[in-house]
């Protein structure tokens, strides 16, 4: 009777060894991720050390025993400049709205992110029909200057009326007449050293009111001039 042959083994599917492949493979990859990843502590605590100090941070990696702490103080004297300036401008221009509203005069405060508006109603700063300011007025629109040069910020005069067709044959429409109160005060900044580079006047007439026009209180909200700071 003849020997069975012994069975031989079964062959390894194809897609296993591709498998093994890509499992050596993602093992390696992932020893080389981890090799690369490891970094020297102190090259780490420098880059941290230069990045803090840049942005107006303490020197507080000065002694090597900095080196071994989890936790390290940080503070930023210096940091953020411009949201310090930005703040003690809102606070001098809500101080002088309160000066100016014991003077009868309407001002307001408006911020939108790093865009404040100082708005100022002209029924008593402008004799109606005119470009220049009562005299009374100008010390307000001086130290106005002033704050704003302070704190360092380009500025936007604009010129508004309300839509009552004016009257006055020196001028031939409320837009001639907003820009021409726009640069009045732009002139004064100019006394006051305010640099040139950092400021601009512009006229709108009726063309952007922000009350309706068919009332006489809304005509009055309309009539303004507006100081617009980029503190950004």
């Amino acid at each position: 009777m003849a020997r069975k042959k012994k069975e031989e083994c079964k062959k390894i599917p194809g897609w296993l060894i591709s498998f093994g492949d890509l499992m050596s493979l993602l093992l390696t990859f992932f020893i080389l991720l981890f090799s690369m990843g490891t970094i020297s502590l102190e090259r780490f605590h420098m880059v941290i050390k230069g990045v803090t100090e840049s942005l107006g941070g303490r020197k507080i990696f000065l002694e090597q025993k900095l080196l071994n702490q989890s936790n390290v103080p940080v503070e930023f004297p210096d940091m953020y400049p411009k949201i310090k300036r930005r703040k003690m401008l809102t606070k001098a221009l809500l101080d002088i709205q309160q000066k100016l509203k014991k003077a009868g005069i309407d001002a307001d405060v408006i911020q939108h992110g790093s865009i404040i508006r100082f708005r100022l109603n002209t029924d008593k700063v402008f004799p109606p029909g005119s470009e220049t300011p009562y005299p009374e007025v100008v010390p307000f629109i001086l130290e106005i200057c002033k704050s704003l040069k302070q704190a360092g910020f380009t500025v936007i005069i604009e010129g508004h009326t309300d839509n009552i067709p004016i009257r006055s044959g020196k001028y031939k429409s409320n837009l001639e007449l907003s820009a021409l109160r726009a640069l009045s005060i732009l002139k004064l900044f100019r006394q006051c050293g305010y640099p040139e580079k950092d400021m601009a006047a512009r006229g709108y007439g009726p063309y952007r009111p922000i009350a309706p026009n068919n009332t006489p209180q809304g005509r009055a909200k309309n009539r303004r001039v507006e100081f617009v700071i980029n503190a950004s």
